[in-house]
């Protein structure tokens, strides 16, 4: 199956958890709950007030080397979105890709998702841990804090 099928089906529209295409074409589909949905909006809004130069938003589909991943919520420079624009999957990652687990989501999962999107091209990969912890990545590996300024405290 071709992401664009994905898109097109009306049987697979307003469905309450994500889906993604791994490397063989097949739908893969996880659970989101509220939490998971309110962690990601705020997130996205994290991004807006400290990074202006660009633009945030959620369930980004992005072709890599497994498949189409969605990341959660990405940031994307001015410059990402003039090359671009907003192409359904993205055939290079945003510069900040973000997973936020849900309880479904294995470690192994999460840090393979963040290889991808830095493979990808991603220049930062995060990921947010259930109980609030975030493990920022680059190309090096793992980092202490975001290159990007970005400290992330979200409201309860």
């Amino acid at each position: 199956m071709q992401w664009s099928e994905v898109i097109a089906s009306p049987y697979l529209q307003d469905l309450p958890f994500k889906i993604e295409l791994n490397r063989y074409g097949k739908i893969e589909m996880s659970p989101a709950s509220n939490l998971h949905n309110y962690t990601q909006i705020e997130l996205a809004n994290l991004l807006r007030r400290k990074l202006k130069k660009g633009k945030t938003f959620s369930e980004c589909s992005i072709a890599t080397t497994e498949g189409v991943k969605v990341a959660d919520v990405v940031w994307c420079s001015k410059k990402f979105i003039k090359q671009y624009g907003f192409n359904t999957p993205y055939s290079t990652a945003p510069e900040i890709c973000i997973e936020v687990v849900s309880p479904s989501n294995s470690k192994e999962e999460m840090h393979n998702k963040v290889k991808l999107y830095l493979a990808a091209g991603a220049k930062e990969a995060w990921i947010y841990w259930e109980e609030g912890r975030v493990e920022f990545f680059n190309l090096t590996g793992q980092i202490e804090q975001s290159g990007y300024g970005v400290a992330v405290k979200l409201p309860k």
